[in-house]
């Protein structure tokens, strides 16, 4: 019924409480997540939870925000995105959230970084899954240079445009709308039922339901009712809930659709 888009079972107070967190899903009717990766050192642990459970899936890609790991290549990326069960690259994008003593022009290795990781979308054909803070211009403009469109609206020619998802998305209308002209899905997370969120959840509302999925981004950002605790993939009903709520929605047609978006989105999923 419910799919989440985006978690990090590989991380460790997930991956040791795993058969928990399977049944408990089971029981909230989540019947399927995917599971994202954010090193390259991390990849194998991320992709072992897809072969090993038919109802997870993989991306392969290195967060933005990591520093000091190993720098994906163009080919390191391929590679790893030819495998069974991977359907995604990323997590990429951009963060300028934490610059310190930093200015945006210092941070010109995560441009490149994110410019290898669209390209190897277009290369592989698979989606994108997108994170962006504080940095939603150079987010946007630098996917509108490397992944194919001839305008913001209007992809090009060429076959092997960009698609994907800004995930766990906290910008504003005019960001979602951006996204939207590329023909990207926005995710929503557990943030949308945070108490402060009511500008969110204006976004939410305006999104179409035919453009939305949900994700916890768990282990991290539980929604309420669960706030503080560490989030799971059986959490996810509750952002369902949200948005039903926000559009005047049977709860099972939130769930229907996002899990349509979400298999139209990231067609490598079967069954």
């Amino acid at each position: 019924m419910f799919t989440d888009s985006h978690c990090h079972l590989s991380f460790p107070e997930l991956r040791e409480r795993l058969p928990a967190i399977l049944e408990a899903m089971q029981q909230a009717q989540v019947e399927r997540a995917l599971c994202i990766c954010t090193t390259l050192e991390e990849f194998e642990d991320v992709h072992a939870l897809a072969r090993e459970h038919t109802n997870l899936w993989s991306t392969v890609g290195v967060h933005p925000d990591n520093e000091g790991v190993l720098e994906p290549t163009l080919d390191d990326l391929l590679t790893r995105a030819a495998r069974a069960r991977v359907v995604g690259i990323g997590e990429t994008g951009l963060d300028y959230y934490r610059l310190g003593e930093r200015s945006v022009a210092d941070m010109e290795w995560q441009r490149d970084r994110y410019r290898t990781h669209i390209r190897a979308g277009r290369q592989t054909g698979l989606p994108l899954v997108i994170h962006t803070r504080s940095a939603s211009d150079d987010t946007l403009a630098i996917l509108r240079e490397e992944g194919g469109f001839s305008s913001p609206a209007q992809p090009s020619s060429d076959h092997a445009v960009s698609r994907g998802v800004f995930h766990c998305f906290t910008e504003t209308e005019a960001v979602a709308r951006a996204a939207l002209d590329l023909d990207f899905y926005i995710s929503f997370s557990g943030i949308l039922t945070f108490r402060n969120a009511a500008d969110l959840r204006e976004v939410a509302r305006f999104v179409p339901l035919e453009r939305i999925l949900i994700e916890t981004d768990s282990p991290y950002l539980a929604p309420v009712p669960h706030r503080g605790k560490t989030n799971n993939p059986s959490f996810v009903p509750f952002v369902a809930q949200q948005i039903a709520e926000i559009k005047g929605l049977p709860l099972d047609e939130v769930a229907q659709a996002t899990s349509r978006n979400f298999e139209q989105l990231f067609d490598r999923v079967v069954g």
